[in-house]
């Protein structure tokens, strides 16, 4: 669309979404385009921000709400009509005639009227008392009145409703109630297991909520005296605030003729241009796609692609996506995609904990690979993430119910946001991508959240964009080798790989010491496995003796893991998978003597589960007389080599694999990191093993072995990508050597390698610089270094047996050394495994 040199365009509606477009056709205007801005507002106010207008009622004033100036539309030259609404249009001569008179003549009309609120034609609702809640104005009335009310009700148990019952709690009312039509609430955002969590949490703070109620009458005189329900049901109240949905303001554009819908709002094309070619309108008077999208994001969209259109550049709006994260009297609710999609359409997972008023859905495709949709309450942390994934189709990992639990190992897996498209939408309020924050960031060098929300805008509407936001600074400004300072915590002002390099200077091998020289205070839950994973990849020493105990996560201390119902699990060494019949016939005899319930992991080795805590060295000492040693399933460390069986049995081998795996094993156990790591080795290309799926993994080849690391097999699956082909063992063991001591050296706590990989500034690029090229001059110093590590190697099951002092941990009372009384166990496929503690 190709514009006059002087371009008169009139606004009709001072609204967010108005100002937004007065905004943004000033930040696109070209050079040789003139525009003559005029702007009629109904309210007396300049505009101001709607979203977060229950915060009036908090303590903040109209001028903290408002959006712009009235000095900043003087200063670019707007023609601005306050409590001055347009009341004729003349399409023919393109005039518009106001209130007060003003007759203002237009080339292009943008209509932005927005929505007024719906009332129900429920007898009574004319009296004293009862308001709606949409202006600061409306806001004013209901904060006089309640000066003199006792008991208040909201009407609407949707959004707006209960951010109007959250006002009625801020003004102090005696009662409050939320009367609700449908069977639950905010029946367009979540389901009834969501909207049950979200009331009980909403009563706990004094709110009665009352479901599936329709009101016949509001009695009273002149004055509100309450509630008469269809069921005869009554509720007594002095004061009623109606938030019972919205109506597109289009009663203008009836009058002028254009097209509109009999439910209400003006019909757009997929530009917003209504019924007349120079007249748009946006925001939620406007119909598109058959629909009035009443969120804020949409609006600011519509506003831009007709900002787009006047000032020549073509752009559609497209169907909007609806997902929202609020916060709702201190509840966090969020729901993306499609909500409510049922089986078969989907498989749905779902995550409900009472006690703590949360509830989660997620709603995958019935192949598994997709995320459709979901509904978070209570907690809404990885709703940007949630929706990223969505939207942009990302491939889920094997194990769906991670993206709501979480990996059960505790560690952070994936690429995070920088692994997003640069398309992906991450501010919708102000439509800006990933890509246009990272050339803001590094490019333009605006690397805080306030320096991005003054040059672009992003994180200036809702704010739920703000913690990715984050994210993306430190990503970008990480590969682009910016320094950002990351300390441990508190007690301790050095990142992780500042505090290894003074340890190991200094030769530090206690956290008293770390503490005493580094620290301060007494040290916390997060510093104190910090200093215990690097002075056990420093230094290799048993975790349990001098004053490491501890310091040492709950699993370290008991070199087992806990489970459910208080029980540990032992899970002896078993290399490559390999292991003799003898060996076998030992592990059965200590399940059967010690009522362990026994499982083969995924890595190729039995766990024995439902081990007392005082049994543990009676079973390891039988163990390790049979020859087995510890497999360090507790430990930040390598867990398991899988293997196939290579040449030695298959057709398709082309080396001995198991060997290989037995042998990278045995040399690299008990080697503590800041997270564990797996590894495997595949005897041909078919990858029996799943190699490319481990931290590294080897395949092997007619003329040597592929070397593969960074890969990850968690909740956020991830390749690893090639680091050497087709060398000897002897040159692809050197190469482990020095990846993994390079990860040890310069990776953050609980960050497993991929998304070590992924964070470091030039990837794999600079990660085979390093380890193959040698460019920083350390690859020697890495061999030695792990040498060393290797051999301290100790069997730390073994030192526990050998020790009366180190045995004397594993009692469950100091003065009654016995199985825990506490501890019930059930039958379960004939073996017994652990109930919760009785």
């Amino acid at each position: 669309m190709k514009t006059n040199t002087n371009t008169h365009i009139v606004v009709i509606g001072n609204g967010m979404v108005g100002y937004k477009f007065c905004e943004k056709l000033l930040a696109k205007r070209k050079n040789d385009q003139e525009f003559t801005l005029t702007v009629f507002g109904e309210e007396p106010r300049v505009a101001y921000d709607r979203v977060h207008l229950s915060e009036y009622f908090a303590g903040k004033t109209a001028e903290d709400l408002t959006m712009a100036s009235k000095e900043w539309y003087e200063e670019n030259n707007i023609r601005l009509f306050l409590s001055d609404p347009v009341v004729d249009i003349d399409r023919e001569e393109k005039l518009v005639r106001s209130h007060h008179g003003h007759v203002v003549h237009y080339d292009y009309l943008v209509m932005a009227t927005g929505s007024g609120a719906f009332v129900p034609s429920i007898p009574g609702v004319e009296k004293d008392g009862v308001f709606v809640y949409r202006t600061i104005e409306d806001l004013e009335l209901i904060q006089a009145y309640a000066r003199k009310a006792k008991r208040g009700a909201v009407l609407g148990g949707g959004l707006l409703g209960l951010e109007a019952a959250k006002a009625l709690l801020d003004l102090g009312l005696e009662e409050a109630h939320v009367v609700e039509f449908a069977s639950r609430l905010m029946p367009r955002q979540i389901d009834d297991a969501g909207s049950r969590i979200l009331q009980s949490q909403l009563e706990s703070l004094g709110l009665n909520i009352h479901l599936a109620k329709s009101t016949q009458e509001i009695v009273g005189d002149d004055c509100i005296k309450g509630m008469q329900f269809v069921d005869n049901s009554f509720l007594d109240v002095d004061m009623l605030v109606i938030s019972a949905g919205i109506r597109p303001r289009d009663e203008l554009a009836k009058i002028a003729g254009l097209e509109t819908h009999p439910r209400g709002g003006i019909i757009v094309d997929n530009g917003l241009k209504t019924s007349d070619p120079y007249i748009f309108a946006i925001g939620e008077c406007a119909l598109a796609h058959h629909m009035i999208y009443g969120l804020i994001a949409p609006g600011y969209e519509m506003a831009d692609v007709v900002a787009n259109a006047l000032t020549g550049i073509d752009k559609e709006f497209l169907p909007y996506d609806m997902s929202t994260k609020l916060k709702l009297i201190g509840t966090d609710v969020a729901s993306f995609g499609d909500p409510f999609i049922e089986e078969p359409a989907c498989k749905t997972i779902r995550y409900e904990n009472k006690a703590k008023g949360i509830y989660k859905r997620i709603n995958v495709s019935p192949d598994g690979k997709e995320l459709l949709g979901g509904i978070l309450v209570g907690d809404a942390e990885q709703y940007n993430m949630l929706l990223q994934t969505c939207k942009n189709k990302t491939i889920l990992p094997p194990d769906s119910e991670d993206l709501i639990l979480g990996s059960r190992g505790g560690e952070e897996t994936g690429a995070g946001v920088m692994s997003l498209p640069d398309d992906a939408l991450i501010c919708s309020c102000e439509a800006i991508t990933k890509g246009m924050l990272c050339e803001e960031i590094g490019e333009k060098g605006n690397t805080s959240i306030d320096a991005l929300k003054k040059s672009c805008k992003a994180g200036t509407g809702c704010g739920g964009c703000v913690p990715m936001v984050k994210d993306i600074i430190q990503g970008v400004m990480k590969q682009n080798g910016q320094y950002i300072k990351t300390v441990v915590c508190e007690h301790f002002d050095h990142s992780r790989q500042e505090l290894l390099d003074l340890v190991k200077m200094n030769g530090l091998k206690t956290y008293g010491e770390v503490l005493n020289e580094y620290g301060k205070g007494d040290g916390c839950e997060v510093c104190k496995p910090v200093v215990a994973s690097l002075l056990a990849s420093l230094w290799n020493e048993n975790v349990l003796t001098k004053d490491r105990a501890p310091i040492q996560d709950s699993n370290d201390r008991y070199l087992a893991n806990i489970q459910k119902g208080g029980t540990y699990s032992v899970v002896p060494r078993i290399p490559g998978g390999e292991i003799t019949p003898d060996k076998l016939i030992v592990i059965g005899q200590v399940a059967k003597k010690y009522n362990l319930y026994t499982k083969i992991t995924g890595g190729q080795r039995i766990d024995l589960f439902g081990a007392h805590v005082n049994d543990l060295p009676l079973i390891w000492e039988e163990l390790i007389d049979a020859g087995f040693e510890s497999g360090h399933a507790y430990g930040k460390a390598l867990r398991t080599v899988k293997s196939c069986v290579g040449s030695t049995w298959c057709r398709f081998g082309v080396q001995d694999s198991v060997s290989f795996a037995i042998e990278i094993e045995d040399r690299y156990k008990g080697i503590r990191a800041p997270h564990k790591f797996k590894s495997a080795v595949s005897g041909c290309v078919r990858e029996c093993a799943e190699a490319q799926s481990k931290d590294f993994g080897i395949i092997a080849t007619e003329k040597g072995w592929n070397l593969y690391v960074c890969g990850n097999g968690g909740s956020k699956p991830q390749h690893a990508q090639m680091l050497a082909s087709d060398v000897d063992k002897e040159t692809c063991v050197k190469l482990i050597d020095r990846f993994l001591m390079f990860y040890i050296k310069t990776a953050d706590p609980l960050t497993r390698t991929a998304t070590w990989l992924n964070k470091m500034e030039g990837g794999m690029s600079y990660l085979k610089a390093v380890v193959v090229d040698d460019l920083l001059g350390l690859t020697s110093a890495f061999e030695e270094e792990m040498q060393t590590l290797i051999n301290n190697y100790k069997c730390e099951w073994k030192e526990v047996v050998d020790s009366p002092e180190l045995r004397q941990r594993y009692n469950h009372f100091v003065n009654v050394p016995d199985k825990d009384p506490m501890i019930a166990f059930e039958e379960m496929r004939t073996q017994k495994r652990a109930k919760e503690w009785v």
